[in-house]
């Protein structure tokens, strides 16, 4: 059997990308190392995890594209399911997240918005399919 377990994404201060999604989201922190360079969050059935960018460049010698908050948005969103998009919109701009599309509804009934978070990964804040 095959399970998605979690998703990394590659950050300039892991502590600092914890803390904005525990305190914007009100994730629980699982895990962080000792020397900041890896972490996880308690996000429900899959973890949402950090690494630093000399981490994921020590696992990939042949490098990546870092995520960047005055470039374009990486073409990958991780997604939230919230009751209040814009209560959750709100918090996160709040916490320091950029918009980058208000709220709408879609024509099948679910209301999204979009934000990137410190590091410019696209943020869906969303309610639950209809």
């Amino acid at each position: 059997m095959i399970k998605f377990a979690y998703t990394i994404l590659y950050v300039r201060d892991v502590a600092r990308s914890v803390a904005f999604y525990e305190n914007t989201f009100g994730f629980e922190r699982k895990f962080i190392s000792p020397d900041n360079d890896y972490a996880e969050l308690i996000t429900g059935a899959t973890t949402l995890s950090f690494a630093s960018l000399d981490l994921a460049k020590s696992n990939l010698p042949e490098g990546f594209t870092e995520s960047d908050p005055t470039k374009p948005a990486p073409a990958i969103e991780i997604g939230f399911v919230t009751d209040d998009v814009q209560k959750t919109l709100n918090a996160a701009l709040q916490a320091g997240a950029t918009l980058a599309a208000e709220s709408k509804t879609k024509p099948w009934g679910q209301v999204v918005a979009y934000v990137r978070d410190l590091d410019g990964f696209l943020v869906e804040i969303c309610t639950e399919m209809a």
